[in-house]
């Protein structure tokens, strides 16, 4: 059975074709939400829709007959997208995104109806200055995170660290439902930094290409004592006066960066981060990596820890949608395995 899964966000739109729990072809267009921001309609979104549907069912050499079901995710259901359907109120879980999920017809994109998966916000109703630091949501993520707890089969409290982008901190219960979720721009502002300020002509512009731990250690413990701006100009000057490689600059700058993230899963009242709670961490290997060492040095943490590896994590977004669509009903359990 051929199954559609599309992971539609900011700025890419990811599309895999899935039969028998297997992902068979896949395509992704550097096209998103960003567009219709730009455009003022959402005339591309629709065009990658179609384009990216066709590619990969072009690639499996099927028609629009064959495929069963097409599923979607992300910023797809945000104002900017194709329909906009409201974030569910945390806590929710596998039962709650299956009850929430919405068709939606686009009869100049694909024949058959798409079926979108909300997004999750953390429950807070009126925001103002004295809990605006508690909310947050998501788009997309939580598709991430049912499909990561199934593969880790993962049954206690946790918090999951996912960088990318953004950072999202995201706690989790035992029944496996979003508590909440706290967001960083660390992957923007790190990006911002290293090619778009002063700081670019220290790293050449680009990231660390292999990890150094002493420098990521040093440029996190710079941010902690004398704030990120004051710790990312000392990467220039350690590039004019120190002898200090260019990948161990770019090392101290991602450590500047990143303390920031471990300050949100101290203190931010947007998660339940607990000293002895599960702590899951994701994402790109460097950033797994770096992550790690910060958490274990500044020696916060004291639960078990899991960081993920590539195989775990691969086409996770297809692969929780995969698992909301059997609770809703409309796959079975064999198909979403």
């Amino acid at each position: 059975m051929n199954i559609i899964t599309i992971d539609a966000g900011t700025t890419n739109t990811r599309t895999l074709l899935w039969r028998d729990g297997a992902v068979i072809a896949q395509a992704s267009q550097e096209i998103g939400v960003r567009n219709t921001a730009i455009d003022g309609h959402n005339g591309a979104l629709k065009q990658a829709l179609r384009d990216s549907i066709a590619a990969v069912q072009s690639q499996a050499a099927i028609g629009s007959a064959d495929v069963k079901l097409v599923l979607a995710s992300g910023m797809i259901t945000s104002p900017m997208g194709v329909k906009e359907i409201p974030h569910l109120p945390a806590p929710a879980g596998l039962a709650q995104l299956a009850q929430g999920m919405q068709a939606c017809d686009l009869p100049d994109v694909l024949a058959q109806p798409l079926w979108l998966v909300p997004g999750v916000r953390n429950q807070h109703s009126t925001i103002g200055l004295h809990n605006a630091e508690a909310m947050d949501m998501m788009r997309g993520e939580e598709t991430e995170v049912i499909g990561l707890l199934d593969r880790l089969q993962l049954q206690d409290a946790a918090t999951l660290i996912m960088p990318g982008s953004h950072t999202k901190l995201v706690s989790v219960d035992e029944q496996g439902r979003i508590l909440g979720c706290a967001t960083t721009i660390a992957g923007e502002l790190l990006q911002a930094i290293t090619q778009h300020t002063l700081i670019r002509q220290s790293v050449d512009g680009d990231f660390a290409e292999s990890l150094v731990p002493k420098m990521l250690l040093a440029g996190a413990a710079a941010a902690q004592k004398t704030g990120l701006a004051r710790a990312c100009f000392s990467v220039r000057t350690l590039g004019q006066f120190g002898a200090v490689e260019r990948n161990e600059r770019a090392n101290f700058l991602m450590g500047a960066v990143l303390s920031g993230d471990l300050l949100a899963l101290r203190n931010s009242s947007a998660i339940q981060m607990r000293p002895e709670t599960t702590l899951v961490i994701m994402g790109k290997a460097m950033l797994r990596q770096a992550l790690a060492l910060l958490i274990e040095e500044h020696g916060f943490f004291y639960g078990k820890r899991i960081v993920v590896d590539d195989g775990q994590q691969a086409n996770l977004a297809g692969h929780g949608a995969l698992l909301i669509a059997a609770a809703r009903g409309l796959i079975s359990q064999q198909e979403a395995a």
